[in-house]
């Protein structure tokens, strides 16, 4: 038991204080992460709406989403990363209260949009934040620890969520703009003295940071987030389709779907930093990331193998496991692609595959539960998985391979100039 409190404190040691405050806002404002993963059933059994509708609001959620993730990218490297995140916070807690009110189609899906887009404001600036109160040598880490409070409040979020809409599912608006708008207090509080208010323009001409090539012409760059899309297609029904799936067909009350969804949460919160910890230096990204996506793959095929209640848990467990392996992995792959100047523009792009997986997945998922069943779409996401994994092994090796031969040609160059 010793030993293994050590290998917590070891995992958790050496990170900046302000990387620890980003995690605490970060937790807050997830603890209210209710809305999201009820919005599905909310449609349906409170509005009154069908399967397709359902699909067509997430997917507009997630068009949002994309073009959030653009405005806050482009936004972080013009004004700064502490005001991108502080305007999303505020602003998007705020509008909860608007949405909530919100029940013909059309008006409904122009606030999920509106919402989506300020919401997602805040995950390029929040990368890019994370990249810079990060020490060099613990970048995924500090991810990780990010992540680590998003999956905590993630834990929390839904499980209290599935309570509350039992009651009514209006709290679950209440709740999920109230933390938002706390979290964004707490930020302004702690961050307002701190750097991010404005970008870091550096000279070009500078041979201590040379410039690169910039992030939408970075091809080799593209198709990594491409691949990271398909993944994220598939890591999404467990917001769209997975609830659905608990409620038709296992026909679980609200409250039982809320601690499924919590277990997600909880187990990320409690091994991500260890597995980055005792894995992150000693296997090669490539091989994490593509065991990941196919241990995600196998988790929704396993739903089709065994018909038991049971073996939702055992599903969670495995797609928990492969959100540890992959994610945090793919986030430092991105980080050590930009520099100070670029990098909100390539956290953008990044943030941009999980946006664009929002707009595919829900609609994708309920299109194929409509017309095929539940069992046609968890066959697909295998194979999905099976065709993402070996696209990432391919590109991220490609990718590891360029940035090792900029870093022989950068200390050689050195060299000479020292010599």
């Amino acid at each position: 038991m010793k030993r293994f409190f050590l290998l917590y404190r070891n995992a958790f040691g050496g990170l900046s204080k302000p990387a620890w405050m980003m995690s605490v806002v970060m937790l807050i404002n997830r603890s209210g992460s209710m809305v999201t993963p009820f919005l599905g059933v909310y449609m349906t059994e409170t509005l009154g709406y069908g399967l397709r509708e359902a699909g067509i609001v997430l997917s507009i959620y997630g068009l949002g989403s994309v073009c959030g993730s653009l405005l806050g990218g482009w936004l972080t490297d013009k004004i700064g990363h502490f005001k991108v995140q502080l305007i999303s916070l505020v602003l998007g807690g705020s509008l909860y209260f608007v949405l909530v009110n919100l029940e013909r189609f059309g008006y409904l899906a122009a606030g999920i949009f509106v919402l989506s887009l300020v919401n997602d404001m805040l995950r390029p600036a929040n990368s890019a934040s994370i990249a810079s109160y990060a020490k060099p040598e613990n970048v995924t880490r500090a991810f990780s620890l990010n992540r680590m409070a998003i999956n905590l409040g993630f834990s929390i979020g839904p499980a209290l969520g599935g309570l509350l809409a039992a009651i009514s599912f209006r709290w679950l608006f209440i709740a999920d703009g109230v933390t938002c708008i706390a979290a964004g207090f707490f930020f302004f509080l702690y961050f307002r003295n701190k750097q991010g208010h404005h970008p870091r323009h550096l000279p070009k001409d500078t041979t201590a940071h040379p410039p690169v090539l910039p992030a939408y012409k970075d091809y080799t760059f593209l198709l990594f987030v491409g691949f990271c899309c398909c993944f994220a297609i598939i890591f999404f029904q467990l917001f769209s389709t997975l609830p659905l799936y608990y409620r038709q067909v296992y026909v679980l009350p609200e409250s039982r779907i809320g601690v499924l969804m919590g277990i997600n949460g909880m187990v990320v919160f409690l091994l991500e930093m260890i597995t980055v910890y005792l894995l992150g230096d000693k296997v090669r990204k490539d091989v994490l990331v593509t065991v990941g996506v196919l241990i995600l793959g196998f988790s929704f095929v396993l739903l089709n193998l065994v018909q038991h209640i049971s073996v939702l848990y055992l599903a969670m467990l495995l797609l928990s496991i492969a959100e540890i392996c992959a994610m945090p992995f793919m986030a430092t792959i991105t980080v050590e692609r930009s520099n100070d100047r670029n990098r909100g523009a390539y956290m953008g792009l990044y943030t941009i595959a999980y946006s664009a997986a929002h707009v595919v997945a829900p609609f994708l998922g309920t299109s194929i539960v409509a017309a095929y069943g539940f069992a046609t779409l968890w066959w697909a996401m295998g194979g999905f998985a099976v065709v993402s994994a070996v696209g990432l092994y391919l590109v991220v090796r490609q990718m590891e391979r360029q940035r090792h031969q900029q870093q022989m040609a950068a200390t050689a160059a050195q060299a000479l100039t020292t010599g």
